[in-house]
């Protein structure tokens, strides 16, 4: 199954390997695979980083050369996350190559190797972290095939993940005839083995194959014939692990969870909520520490540097020539080290049929301390495979950076089942010299700053809890991105968005409703008899501006300007008014339906246009009679918005009461209606352009021209708000048919946040990354029950965004 050899420290330079590549120098090796070489190298700077560049035997080989293209863009498209940010790739000189920066890291074989199964904990944040990677790539519709023992890294913080298509993960590449690269996986699945292209599930299955062997030390199917027929040995797998795990091996694929919900059952906070604190046992930290020293030991480069054409890429550089690979200068040496603890190696797989020369490990283990465990066999290949391969090639980080791939360029780049693949052992393919488009050169727009730990959402500023009042009524705004001002009906507080520290409190401006906020720094309370202005700087409550004669308000549906729209009563009638809070004056008044009783009707404004407004009705104060009357539609009115004359009402489409609705400041109204969501005109009230999903959307957001949406399986949109043109889409990894996410735009418009019952997403906003996500994990509510509240955001300016979950609110600074 796997003979016993010792993890030998990193190794010199050979004769062929390159000196020099970029602005990085080479100091040492790390490891080779069927494909790459993985090398340590140092910026002038000198912090170190991950080299990876092709075998030389396939370096020249045009097949290769865009495969190793294809799957570096698929991975700078997926960087973020678990997966590590690139920093510089070149495709166009004679050598091909990535950097990434380097982390301290253990491939799963080695951990297991020298340490033995994994506790449950740490089994959840592997589990997780590749789940939530899965998701991303699934929502695509595409496949990965990265996962295998040695292309999946262990690092204090997290798992990392390092293949992101069949050559990055494959298990022997060698150059046929006519120009063809032949790539063999190490492992099947059971469709596989029937003859059938992989899809999702098959990502998911291989999961279940690893954190099996993660939690055991041993595969849970011993080799071809056991993925096709037999049940898996989960005997031995803790047993809250076990039935998602034995989910995951289902042999019919569609009986095995999506990826996304097995992040949440694997760890409904998330992997990197779980692995803070530590998540590996002290064998496997002891190891990365000893490494970690290792590296620092290397020699430092020196000051040369080679001439090169330099593209930028986002905020890191991307170089591409001749002076890549600069003539050798001399092999680099590394500090000898102490003798490390005989171990069994990485994970073997199925060999190539020309397997490469054995090559030397990751990294050195501390001296002798540590026990070497019983040989590891490895995970189940082909029938009649059984001798070990080269070791996998894991790095700290991941293929480089490059212009984001088409639709079919992401899915050459991630699926192993493409025409021209034929199955025999482990899974092979056949890749032509003209299997992949050229490199993409579309602009991007330019990468965010990024939190210290990719994935790892910014630790937050603040975290106030506001006391429950006898109403339990609390309302959220912000004050000239300032202070977050918080109505209640005992009093208004305002909180510094910057410390989270309670400014003052209002015992004398109560309300039930919303503070407003106007652009000329007044802050207004709606409390029982009047709009009352307070101060944002001390509290201070002044004269209430007081409403029109003999009116009661009810509920306030929109401002602009100094405009207030709100609904209201008077002689037992109810009227839209709109009120000027500078002058203190009514402008006009328009009865509308009283409601169903004993509900005073609640209307809000969607849309505005220079010339109208247009209002909904809540649908829970609707009288039978209105309902019947629109026949179950949604009923829209809009109004003069200089004397509240009604221009029109009318439904638009199929948009029913409760439906999601929203408008934008071109008069444009988007309603969702089944699962789709359509744009209308609201002067010519024509429809414009519909977008078709698969669940229900909800409600939308415009910022810049782009349109943000979400539906209830937790994909978010972003479309051409004019034109309904999709430019991206990407889930939240949370589970499907829970909360539609409430999308909000971030204050320099760069982030996106989708906000549901589970969590804060974030994504960029011109490309849809995905950044990371976070959640409370652990806060309770007042009362000390679980806080049961849906997340929600609000945007603060400068001082980033507030997060609110029920009672709590968080201040993080994410722009």
């Amino acid at each position: 199954m796997g003979s016993s050899s010792p993890l030998q420290p990193i190794g010199p330079l050979r004769d062929d390997d390159p000196r020099r590549c970029g602005p990085y120098t080479v100091l040492a090796r790390l490891r080779e695979s069927a494909s790459a070489v993985r090398y340590l190298a140092r910026g002038g700077d000198g912090t170190p980083v991950v080299i990876t560049a092709p075998r030389a035997s396939l370096a020249e080989l045009p097949a290769f050369r865009r495969r190793f293209a294809a799957e570096a863009r698929t991975a700078e498209r997926l960087a973020g996350g678990w997966v590590p940010e690139p920093l510089e790739v070149s495709v166009g000189g004679p050598l091909p190559w990535t950097a990434t920066p380097y982390v301290p890291a253990l491939t799963l074989g080695e951990a297991v190797a020298l340490a033995g199964p994994l506790p449950a904990r740490a089994v959840r944040v592997l589990g997780a972290g590749l789940a939530e990677t899965l998701a991303r790539v699934h929502a695509t519709g595409a496949v990965l095939h990265g996962l295998a023992p040695g292309t999946v890294l262990l690092a204090a913080d997290g798992p990392r993940l390092t293949a992101f298509g069949a050559l990055g993960a494959a298990e022997a590449a060698q150059a046929r005839a006519g120009g063809q690269l032949s790539v063999r996986l190490g492992y099947l699945t059971p469709e596989q083995a029937a003859g059938h292209e992989p899809g999702p599930p098959s990502d998911v299955f291989v999961l279940g194959l690893l954190l099996a062997y993660a939690a055991t030390g041993t595969p849970p199917l011993a080799d071809a014939d056991a993925i096709a027929d037999a049940e898996p040995a989960l005997g031995a797998v803790p047993e809250d692990l076990r039935p998602l795990i034995a989910r995951c091996l289902a042999k019919a694929p569609e009986d095995r969870p999506g990826a996304g919900e097995a992040a949440a059952a694997l760890s409904l906070e998330g992997a990197a909520a779980l692995a803070r604190g530590g998540w590996l046992p002290d064998p496997l930290i002891e190891a990365l520490d000893a490494q970690a020293a290792r590296v620092a030991a290397l020699p430092a480069p020196d000051d040369e540097d080679t001439d090169g054409r330099t593209v930028r890429v986002g905020r890191q550089a991307r170089r591409g020539t001749a002076a890549d690979t600069a003539a050798p200068a001399g092999p680099v040496v590394p500090r000898p080290s102490a003798a490390a603890a005989p171990v069994p190696p990485p994970l073997p797989l199925p060999p190539a049929p020309q397997a490469p020369a054995p090559v030397p490990a990751l990294l050195p283990v501390p001296a002798p301390a540590l026990p070497a465990p019983a040989p590891v066999p490895a995970l189940p290949a082909a029938a009649g495979v059984s001798a070990p391969s080269a070791p996998s090639a894991p790095s700290a980080g991941s293929p480089g950076r490059g212009a984001g791939p088409s639709r079919r360029g992401l899915l050459t780049g991630l699926a192993a089942g493409v025409t021209g693949a034929v199955l025999g052992g482990g899974g092979v393919l056949a890749f032509a010299s003209g299997d992949a488009e050229p490199p993409r050169t579309d602009a991007r727009p330019a990468a965010r700053p990024r939190p210290a730990v990719p994935g790892v959402p910014p630790r937050p500023r603040w975290a106030h809890e506001h006391p429950a009042t006898a109403r339990s009524t609390l309302h959220a705004a912000v004050w000239r991105d300032r202070a977050l001002v918080l109505t209640t009906d005992a009093h208004t507080t305002a909180v510094d968005l910057t410390t989270g520290k309670r400014l003052w409190q209002a015992a004398g401006a109560p309300s039930a409703h919303r503070a407003l906020t106007f652009a000329d720094g007044r802050l207004l309370v709606a409390g029982a008899d009047g709009f009352r202005p307070v101060s944002g700087s001390d509290g201070t409550v002044g004269r209430p501006l007081p409403y029109p004669a003999g009116v009661r308000l009810s509920s306030v549906a929109g401002s602009s300007g100094t405009v207030v729209w709100f609904t209201g009563t008077a002689a037992s009638r109810t009227y839209l008014f709109a009120y000027d809070t500078a002058r203190a004056e009514e402008l006009w008044r328009i009865q509308v339906p009283d409601g169903r009783a004993p509900r005073t009707p609640v209307h809000e404004v969607l849309a505005l246009r220079p010339d109208m407004l247009v209002v909904r009705q809540d649908p829970a104060s609707l009288t039978a009679a209105q309902v019947k009357a629109a026949k179950g539609l949604a009923v829209f009115h809009a109004h003069d918005r200089a004397t509240g004359a009604r221009r029109w009402f009318r439904p638009f489409g199929a948009a029913r009461p409760g439906g999601a609705v929203s408008g934008d400041e071109s008069g444009r109204l988007y309603t969702a209606a089944g699962t789709g969501l359509y744009a209308f005109d609201t002067g010519t009230r024509r429809p414009l352009w519909q977008l078709p999903g698969t669940a229900a959307f909800g409600r939308a957001r415009v910022a810049g021209g782009t349109l943000f949406v979400a539906d209830r399986d937790q994909n978010v949109h972003a479309v051409d708000a004019a034109t309904g043109r999709a430019r991206w889409r990407r889930g939240t990894e949370a589970t499907a048919g829970g909360d539609v996410p409430e999308v909000t735009v971030g204050p320099g418009g760069r982030t996106l946040f989708a906000a549901d019952g589970a969590q804060v997403t974030a994504f960029g906003a011109g490309d849809g990354r995905r950044l990371w996500k976070f959640q409370d994990a652990g806060v309770r509510a007042p009362g000390g029950g679980d806080s049961s509240a849906a997340y929600s955001v609000s945007v603060a300016g400068a001082a980033g965004v507030v997060v609110r979950r029920g009672r709590m609110f968080y201040g993080l600074p994410v722009e």
